[in-house]
C-alpha cells in the first residue's frame, strides 16, 4: 500500500515564486530518496472557519498563504527510509533556508484507506483535514468511498482519504491542534484532484445535489464542524521522475 506524507504550511505571498523554486531544488532528492509524487498547492479559496480553518492550522499572519502539500511514497517502509536521508544528507542542508517559517509548519504520515482515479497532473485541488473517532474508522471510510465515487462521476480526476499514522506533536503548531482534536480521535488528510478551478466549480453544485450525498447528519461519523477545507493551486506537481519534471515550471 501506498504511504503519504502531508504538510500544511503558511508561506509570505512575495515569497511564491522562491518557495516553487525550492521545492522544485528538493524534488530529484526526495525522489532519489524514494518519494513517486510531490505536489506542493498555493492557497487560493480558504474560507474563514466558525471554530477553525486552514489559516489558523498554521497561525498564518495577514501576508501569508497556506500551502498545501504531499508526498508519496511505495509504503511506510520506504518512507521512512526517505525520513533518514532527508536528516542525514547534505545536499538537503546546502539547499538553503527554507522560504517560511518552518516551525509553524505542521506534518505527519498517513495511509490511505480510499484511493479513487487515475493519475497525472492536477489542474486544482480540494484539500481537507477532518477528525475522526479511531472507532469510527471503518463508518469513515465507508462513507468516503461512497462520497468518492459521486465526485469522479462529477469530474473529478483522483480523491485520496488517508488515516492519521505517524501524527507527532509540535511544538508551535500540528495536525491534531489543526482539527482541535479530541481524546480518541485520529486526523484524515484528503484531497480531491480536478482538471481545473473551473471544473471543480462547476462539479461541487452537481456534487451536494446528487442524492448519493444525502445522509442522516445525526449518523455522521465526524464532528463536520471541526473539518477544514480549502482550494489549492498547484505550483509543482511532479511524479516518475522527479529529477526530470522538477526543472519545468508551473503556470502561476
Amino acid at each position: 500500500m501506498r504511504y503519504i506524507e502531508g504538510f500544511v504550511a503558511a508561506v509570505p505571498a512575495a515569497n511564491k515564486e522562491a518557495y516553487r523554486k525550492h521545492a522544485a531544488a528538493a524534488a530529484p532528492l526526495f525522489g532519489e530518496f524514494g518519494a513517486t509524487r510531490l505536489v506542493e498547492c498555493w492557497g487560493d479559496d480558504i474560507p474563514e472557519g466558525k471554530v477553525n480553518d486552514f489559516r489558523g492550522s498554521v497561525k498564518a499572519k495577514e501576508d501569508e498563504v497556506v500551502v498545501f502539500s504531499w508526498l508519496e511514497y511505495p509504503s511506510k517502509e520506504a518512507r521512512d527510509a526517505a525520513n533518514e536521508r532527508i536528516r542525514s544528507d547534505p545536499r538537503m542542508q546546502a539547499l538553503g533556508d527554507m522560504p517560511f517559517d518552518g516551525q509553524r509548519m505542521i506534518f505527519a504520515g498517513f495511509e490511505p484507506m480510499v484511493q479513487e482515479g487515475g493519475t497525472g497532473a492536477a489542474g486544482y485541488v480540494d484539500g481537507f483535514l477532518v477528525p475522526v473517532p479511531e472507532q469510527n474508522r471503518e463508518a469513515y471510510r465507508d462513507m468516503a468511498q461512497k462520497a468518492s465515487e459521486v465526485f469522479i462521476d462529477h469530474g473529478a480526476v483522483r480523491v485520496v482519504e488517508a488515516w492519521g499514522d505517524d501524527v507527532p506533536d509540535g511544538k508551535v503548531t500540528d495536525f491534531r491542534g489543526a482539527v482541535i482534536g479530541e481524546d480518541g480521535e485520529k486526523v484524515v488528510f484528503s484531497w480531491i484532484e480536478w482538471p481545473s478551478k473551473e471544473a471543480r466549480d462547476a462539479a461541487w453544485e452537481k456534487v451536494m445535489a446528487d442524492e448519493r450525498m444525502k445522509h442522516d447528519p445525526a449518523n455522521t461519523p465526524f464532528d463536520g464542524k471541526r473539518m477544514i477545507y480549502g482550494g489549492f493551486a498547484p505550483v509543482l506537481d511532479v511524479a516518475g521522475n522527479l529529477a526530470e519534471q522538477s526543472a519545468q515550471p508551473m503556470p502561476a
